[in-house]
């Protein structure tokens, strides 16, 4: 099993503010870019091109909102590595040797696509592994990595349920400027993702597009991305919890070639605070379940 060395960079960080502001946890589960050595040694492709999968710089975006008052967490591990905004046990039998366990899900799109639990390739198609892995590899993985964020997500927003009676995760990525698709019309600089209206209030998708229209965003729905595991998983809006996903076009902050931070960075981080501050001041009391807004 390939062990993360938590004296390099500790698996995930989670952030929470001294006085809580609203009770918002802003999350970057694909900005990591912490890579094992086992894991380049094992790929057939080299780290620029493993990089391609990473929603770069998202995690420092948004590093700065926990002393607004709000939580931050970042993931440091890469999503080409694991890749927490999927079920646990998403995997693809034609990457491991060995039986995989009977309740692992082999048959989902996103398995069909290379970009389950352990993805087979990188976001723009190209195969990651010489060889195929061994399963306990691949469990060890799971049981390292994917299963403590997801015990440490979940415990934050039961604490800050509690405390609230409502809770907002905002599920922060970044997608590339161009689709891979040749019919797919220029993407807008914001997607505002919420699982077609299931995952959240309406009243939430709204703010966040008023407040991006405003300041100068074209912002679009649900399409390309309408929100993964974690907006799906989280999201019930019935009992109070709200998840909404976030796509920022990575032209707008970075130079997607080189990889590096654009002009306008300061800018949309500065943004990011405004959008912050928009979500803080709604009703949340209006979001809390029937039960608990009645107490």
């Amino acid at each position: 099993m390939t062990r993360y060395d938590g004296e390099v960079a500790p698996p995930f960080e989670i952030v929470e503010p001294a006085e809580w502001r609203a009770p918002i946890i802003f999350n970057s589960p694909h900005s990591g870019s912490a890579y094992p050595g086992e894991f380049l040694g094992a790929s057939r492709i080299d780290l620029p091109t493993l990089r391609r999968s990473e929603d770069s710089f998202m995690d420092e975006l948004i590093r700065s909102l926990s002393d607004a008052g709000f939580a931050v967490i970042r993931v440091h591990f890469p999503r080409s590595y694991v890749d927490v905004n999927r079920e646990p046990y998403e995997l693809d039998p034609r990457m491991f040797t060995g039986r995989l366990p009977s309740f692992a899900n082999t048959r989902s799109m996103r398995v069909a696509g290379g970009l389950g639990t352990i993805p087979r390739v990188v976001g723009d198609g190209q195969e990651i592994y010489r060889e195929r892995l061994s399963v306990e590899e691949a469990l060890g993985r799971i049981e390292l990595l994917y299963k403590p964020y997801h015990r440490a997500l979940r415990r934050l927003i039961n604490k800050v349920h509690q405390a609230f009676g409502v809770v907002l995760l905002v599920d922060c990525h970044s997608m590339p400027s161009i689709g891979v698709a040749r019919d797919e019309p220029r993407r807008p600089d914001v997607v505002i993702g919420d699982r077609y209206g299931t995952s959240c209030a309406p009243l939430l998708p709204d703010a966040v597009e008023a407040t991006m229209a405003g300041l100068g965003y074209s912002v679009g729905r649900n399409k390309p991305y309408a929100g993964g595991f974690i907006t799906e998983h989280y999201g019930n809006p019935a009992s109070g919890l709200h998840a909404v996903q976030l796509e920022l076009n990575r032209a707008i902050y970075m130079d997607e070639r080189r990889r590096e931070k654009g002009p306008r960075f300061p800018q949309v981080a500065a943004d990011f605070a405004s959008l912050a501050e928009a979500l803080a001041t709604l009703p949340f009391g209006d979001l809390r379940p029937f039960e608990a807004a009645a107490e």
